[in-house]
């Protein structure tokens, strides 16, 4: 590994404040920070849009953990710059190992046994790709949810009973953070919504 590369990403790790998080990581069991890193492998492959800490993180506090989805965001974010990183530098296993141990020396053993296994089973099959990820600076769309509803009253009306639309996107951001963004929209809002999607399909026909 070259000086420069370790140097950069000692840097870089530092202020992401790596070790500010160990506390976090030492509490996520191992097979969910394995997962955790599966997907992040998976997201920086092109194989899923991003990472879903929100599901993660619900079905962690679920087993009794107590974590935050902004804790593990941010664990998520570490974890995919050190994959990357050491996608672009072509690094080893032992050269990532040594150096996240020259930079974290509190990391806990367990995140330590899990990244190596990850990267040492699939850290080369993100070599190539990695530049193309670094090209992306939109989000992307994973699903879309819609359901119908009524408004019965408001603060200056009693009884409104008009429908109106609650749609939820959920898209993935650059860095693989995958979110729900939630909107309101009147029927007539909604259908001019939906014909222009109608229009979008019927160009990309003609592609």
């Amino acid at each position: 590994m070259a000086a420069g590369s370790a140097a950069v990403l000692a840097r870089a790790l530092e202020a992401l404040d790596v070790g500010g998080a160990a506390d976090k990581i030492t509490l996520i069991p191992q097979d969910f920070f394995a997962e955790l890193c599966e997907q992040i492998i998976q997201h920086l492959n092109h194989k899923i849009p991003g990472v879903n800490t929100a599901e993660l993180c619900q079905r962690i506090q679920t087993s009794g953990i107590e974590v935050n989805v902004g804790d593990l965001a941010k664990i998520a974010n570490i974890v995919s710059f050190l994959f990357s990183t050491a996608a672009r530098s072509n690094l080893s296993t032992e050269e990532l190992i040594t150096a996240l141990g020259n930079t974290v020396s509190v990391l806990p053993k367990h995140a330590v046994q899990v990244i190596r296994h990850v990267w040492n089973e699939q850290g080369k099959s993100i070599s190539v790709s990695e530049d193309a990820r670094n090209t992306a600076t939109v989000g992307q769309f994973v699903d879309i949810k819609w359901k119908l509803g009524v408004a019965m009253s408001s603060d200056t009306c009693r009884s409104l009973k008009y429908p109106y639309v609650t749609v939820t996107l959920k898209v993935a951001d650059p860095s693989g953070q995958i979110t729900d963004k939630s909107f309101e929209m009147t029927v007539p809002q909604f259908k001019n919504f939906f014909r222009q999607f109608k229009e979008m399909a019927a160009v990309l026909e003609t592609v």
